[in-house]
């Protein structure tokens, strides 16, 4: 187990490199000169030159890609902008802000919005196809599947503003979206967070309750849990012990994909809520051809998507006893 962990993360590390490099070649496609838009209105070509060169995007595009890989781990000094600590990705082109201290001052809030909405669609769709799966071709079993279906087909941008209209300004049940810390007021955080969380627990709800029904079913007519049903278990023992988990396999795989996108930035759910977090960073740094920021956030999403499937492939194996044998 241990030299699998090492080889995965040895592989995460080469992944990110190749991403990061990838999203730093792409920014240089676009024909916009970051260095314009630090400059203001009454830009000199001397000033011109002088931002260029204390942003160091004087250089070429293979050093000015090392110093921001060697900035991470030995920090970096920024003429006319001090010294980065490590680790440092730079110097944002649009707000002359540090990129490390502007994505963790976002981070809480997406975080929070991740976490709070796997909760909820975790207990209701893995609650609800269980249920669907226990009492399968019977009309719960056919409600859950009908309503499932219908949830993967509502989009986030669509359920978000009628849910707004409705739950808080026609009917007032609901706070405004908006973002508390935990340690401030952890009412106002759970009021603010609540309506996103709703939201997104709908989508990803329907696509667990599916997944889970399936796998479920597919479990029970396994040669293991017939076998376990002839020795005298009961049903409710054979059905938790046995098929579950057998059929949390896949389940937890999607889910350490799930919340490492959550985590990367949900765009469109902290969009259309009007949240500052990442995914909302994420768009602002594209519009605003803000590469320093860009690759922090496309790093930080990356990251979070390869740590989560190095975490999955661990608890792969405390789940099913079949993938540490083999």
């Amino acid at each position: 187990m241990f030299r699998f962990l090492v080889r995965r993360v040895f592989g995460a590390l080469v992944i990110l490199l190749i991403i990061s490099a990838i999203t730093f070649w792409l920014f240089y496609a676009v024909p916009r000169d970051p260095a314009m838009m630090s400059c203001g209105k009454n830009c000199t070509p001397e000033n011109l030159e002088q931002i260029r060169k204390n942003l160091g995007i004087d250089e070429s595009i293979v050093m000015q890609y090392w110093h921001w890989l060697s900035g991470i781990f030995a920090g970096r000094d920024y003429a006319g902008y001090g010294y980065c600590d490590a680790p440092c990705l730079g110097y944002s082109f649009a707000n002359s802000q540090p990129v490390y201290g502007t994505i963790m001052d976002r981070l809480p809030l997406t975080l929070s919005l991740a976490f709070g909405a796997a909760v909820f669609f975790l207990i209701i769709g893995i609650g609800a196809g269980m249920l669907a799966a226990s009492k399968q071709g019977k009309f719960l079993d056919k409600f859950a599947s009908s309503v499932s279906l219908l949830g993967s087909s509502l989009q986030i941008y669509f359920v978000g503003y009628i849910a707004m209209f409705f739950l808080v300004g026609e009917l007032g049940i609901l706070s405004q979206p908006s973002y508390t810390p935990l340690t401030d007021d952890p009412v106002a955080w759970v009021s603010g967070l609540l309506l996103p969380w709703l939201v997104l627990s709908i989508i990803f709800t329907a696509n667990y309750t599916r997944m889970t029904r399936s796998q479920m079913v597919e479990q029970l007519s396994e040669d293991y849990v017939r076998t376990a049903r002839a020795k005298g278990l009961s049903k409710r023992n054979v059905f938790f012990r046995f098929a579950w988990r057998g059929a949390m396999g896949p389940i937890v795989t999607i889910f350490g994909v799930d919340l490492g996108v959550l985590i990367g930035g949900a765009i469109i759910t902290e969009t259309t809520f009007s949240l500052q977090g990442i995914g909302r960073l994420a768009i602002e740094s594209v519009f605003k051809s803000d590469l320093p920021m860009l690759l922090g956030v496309t790093v930080l999403a990356a990251g979070a998507i390869v740590m989560f499937n190095i975490i999955v492939d661990a608890v792969y194996a405390l789940i099913d006893p079949r993938i540490r044998l083999a």
